[in-house]
């Protein structure tokens, strides 16, 4: 059985790769998602892909008749036409819970780094004049104590990250579809979320009902001074209209990890704001989460050559 990564990815996790899949018996290719043409010659004969970020299209798919699993390394199969690979008898998998515990770190990280002004200092203090700094940006930063988090979605990243943020004093308020009678935090409906809510981390998955929930009315009746996050899909958000939130000072810092279109073009306006703290869609990213991936990824390979039922089975 013959599996292709289509990722650009680091030597340890090649490393990985290739020992499992020779322990297991399996071939493989890694690809980064440029080549094209690498990804051409090498899928032809796949029958298993493991996609992390690069949309599948059905015109990929076609490119490979022999192709049986595709294995979502992380949760989102938004960017899988799950229609085609139905269509094609294609089975699509994906595994929630692994990339949990560094999203939710990202996304602390990200709270303090735009809280903080993290990116106003950093190069303040490279160049010499970090003790002479603006007064006025003191006089916007801010402890997470004492202020209200909100969490749009209350799924595996807001279950780790609520306790820590109660235990530093944080008022913690949430909105999620279902009931969550664990939760710890304060469930409050979709408006009030968004005028209670100091610091707003989104965590919802990207469906019609929510691509650009956050659009200009939404990042309007946000609280003044407002701190977003968003480690979970670019497109819950109207980047143009936050851009100009942020650029008016209604809300007063961002930190982002997802966006819209990937790659973002560097002329993007979100990129000119020095009250914004940018990833490259990195959050999930440590060898540990992609350890984790990899036990899943070839746990599904081992039972579609037996022809056993897959794991987090989505098509």
């Amino acid at each position: 059985m013959k599996a292709v990564l289509q990722y650009r990815a680091s030597p340890g996790f090649v490393a990985d790769l290739k020992t499992r899949a020779f322990t297991d018996g399996f071939d493989w290719a890694a690809v980064d998602e440029a080549d094209e043409a690498a990804f051409a010659c090498e899928i032809a004969d796949a029958e298993v892909l493991l996609h992390v970020l690069k949309p599948v299209t059905a015109a990929m798919m076609d490119q490979a008749p022999g192709l049986r699993l595709i294995q979502k390394l992380g949760v989102g199969v938004n960017t899988i036409d799950l229609e085609a690979a139905k269509a094609r008898g294609i089975a699509v998998a994906n595994m929630p819970g692994t990339n949990s515990q560094a999203v939710a770190e990202m996304t602390l990280a990200l709270m303090f780094a735009a809280l903080r002004r993290l990116t106003y200092f950093d190069p303040l203090v490279r160049a010499g004049d970090g003790w002479r700094p603006d007064l006025g940006v003191i006089d916007s930063v801010g402890e997470v104590a004492g202020r209200t988090v909100g969490f749009l979605g209350y799924g595996g990243v807001p279950t780790r990250l609520a306790p820590v943020l109660k235990a530093l004093g944080a008022d913690v308020v949430y909105t999620a579809r279902s009931p969550k009678p664990d939760a710890v935090g304060r469930a409050v409906d979709f408006e009030t979320l968004l005028a209670e809510a100091d610091i707003l981390s989104l965590h919802a998955p990207l469906t019609d009902q929510t691509r650009r929930i956050l659009d200009a009315g939404a990042l309007a009746r946000m609280k003044p001074g407002a701190i977003l996050i968003n480690t979970a899909r670019g497109e819950l958000v109207d980047e143009a209209a936050l851009a100009e939130a942020l650029a008016a000072g209604r809300l007063a810092a961002a930190g982002l990890d997802v966006f819209e279109t990937e790659p973002v073009d560097p002329s993007a306006p979100l990129f000119a704001l020095p009250n914004v703290v940018l990833a490259p869609h990195a959050a999930w990213l440590t060898p540990e989460t992609l350890g984790r991936s990899l036990d899943v990824a070839f746990d599904n390979c081992r039972r579609l050559r037996a022809g056993d039922p897959l794991v987090n089975r989505v098509v």
